[in-house]
């Protein structure tokens, strides 16, 4: 059996998994965004929705289009993303 280059690989791993890409990506970029602005970055921690709660309420709504169950996945927030991203 051939070997992959790994750019092969790398594609063929974001054409399947977008969403797990789209965190890998974010969670590589946070703590750079961090050093930027400290004071933004707690304004914000402290009085919005964490960033799990809006990955879930946006994938919860383009499965269900349900404000109901949007609401309920936010709560979950990385859990229901974790769920999701294993059992699509």
């Amino acid at each position: 059996m051939p070997v992959k280059p790994s750019n092969v690989y790398i594609t063929n791993m974001i054409k399947k998994f977008p969403l797990t890409t789209l965190i890998i990506i974010a969670f590589t970029l946070t703590p750079f965004l961090a050093l930027a602005n400290t004071n933004a970055q707690q304004t914000v921690v402290n009085n919005g929705i964490g960033l799990g709660s809006a990955i879930a309420v946006a994938i919860s709504w383009s499965e269900n289009r349900s404000i109901m169950w949007a609401i309920i996945h936010g709560i979950f927030s990385w859990l229901y993303v974790i769920y999701y991203a294993l059992n699509r």
